[in-house]
């Protein structure tokens, strides 16, 4: 995984209720990886948002694949 993806995500408390955007930008990573999961193209996105580059995209997949890797102890 490149680390350098990750800097890609922010997070400001002021901007998106504190949610992971894109780039500082009022894209949240949530938006990007619902319209993934409901089967739109990398390249439709990209056309939707004129501002997001590849990158982008891959970086919202890195930061959701290292979120879901917590291990959370169940008692």
């Amino acid at each position: 995984m490149d680390a350098r993806l990750l800097e890609r995500i922010t997070i400001e408390p002021g901007k998106c209720g504190g949610r992971p955007c894109v780039r500082g930008m009022r894209i949240r990573v949530s938006d990007i990886l619902e319209m993934l999961g409901e089967g739109v193209s990398m390249e439709d996105v990209l056309n939707d948002f004129p501002d997001l580059e590849r990158e982008d995209i891959l970086a919202c997949l890195q930061f959701a694949a290292r979120r879901t890797d917590i291990v959370r102890l169940a008692a």
